[in-house]
């Protein structure tokens, strides 16, 4: 079987020898066993847990390149005249956000879901790639984030 032990970035279906379409939580990993959109499996080995991005590719030991496709999944498209007040909402719960042109997707949340229409926000449910923003530090994660500690000496 054949191991990834590295990540390459550029790629696209045209310079990759196969592909592999993973959802968001699938492109976080360090070490798991994957299977091809065509069935090949391969194992990932890589030396620290990564976030993983649609132009990315695992680059095997045999040399060919597996390219990442974005899996479409559950999302909320979110639109508001405000967005920037709905998008500090979003960022308050650390909540993974991809923000376009005139709207935020976020994945289904019904509690998010049910705050955001009190905030007056147009909700609509679709299946589409998730590809969040990456972070302060260009992370492609936010840690997660309880919220049962005092903010008091925050500065949000």
């Amino acid at each position: 079987m054949n191991i990834a032990h590295e990540i390459r970035s550029g790629i696209t279906a045209s310079s990759a020898d196969a592909m592999i379409t993973l959802d968001y939580e699938g492109r976080f990993l360090r070490r798991k066993l994957l299977k091809t959109d065509t069935g090949e499996a391969f194992l990932v080995e890589l030396p620290e847990t990564r976030s993983l991005s649609a132009n990315d590719g695992f680059v095997l030991d045999d040399g060919r390149v597996i390219g990442i496709l974005p899996k479409p999944e559950p999302l909320l498209k979110i639109t508001h005249p405000d967005l920037a007040r709905i998008a500090w909402h979003i960022g308050n719960r650390h909540t993974p956000c991809q923000i376009e042109p005139g709207h935020m997707l976020i994945q289904q949340d019904h509690v998010l879901e049910r705050m955001l229409s009190q905030l007056g926000a147009s909700l609509e449910k679709l299946d589409a790639p998730f590809t969040p923003e990456g972070g302060a530090y260009g992370h492609g994660r936010t840690h997660s984030h309880d919220h049962h500690h005092d903010h008091s000496g925050h500065h949000h």
